[in-house]
Parts: C-alpha cells; sequence; structure tokens
C-alpha cells in the first residue's frame, strides 16, 4: 500500500465531485470499489496526512478527473 507521504495536509474533494455527478457517497463507494467507510471518513476529514493511493488512484478514475484534481493540498 502507498501513501502519500510527506505532502503536509491534503483534502480530498469527493463531496463536490459526487455533487456533480450527483452521486451519494454509497454510489461513489459502489462505481469505485473503495469501501464506504473509507470513501465516508475521506469525504468528511478536512485535512489528512496520509491517504491510500490505491484508494485515491480508483476514485480519480470513478469520477474521471486527474489525481491533481481530486487532492487538494492544504499545507505543505
Amino acid at each position: 500500500m502507498h501513501h502519500l507521504s510527506n505532502m503536509g495536509l491534503v483534502r480530498l474533494k469527493i463531496r463536490e465531485l459526487a455533487e456533480e455527478k450527483g452521486w451519494t457517497l454509497k454510489e461513489v463507494s459502489d462505481r469505485s470499489g473503495v469501501i464506504y467507510s473509507t470513501v465516508r471518513s475521506y469525504a468528511r476529514r478536512p485535512g489528512m496526512t496520509t491517504v491510500d493511493f490505491t484508494a485515491i488512484h480508483k476514485l480519480a478514475r470513478t469520477f474521471d478527473v486527474r489525481i491533481e484534481d481530486l487532492v487538494e493540498i492544504i499545507e505543505e
């Protein structure tokens, strides 16, 4: 499992992207194959120091965005 380390705090723009598509977080989970509890915690947390890179990759592919468009770096 890869972690995005030493990037400071990151936030995943899951809620915004889901709203654009009209999807619930449960639908995001079903479509991406990322378990719901993970999707929910990533969507809720204002800043994280480690993120599962595999999950980010799946979510970006599901939303059809680049990883850079999914990940917001809050502080380096």
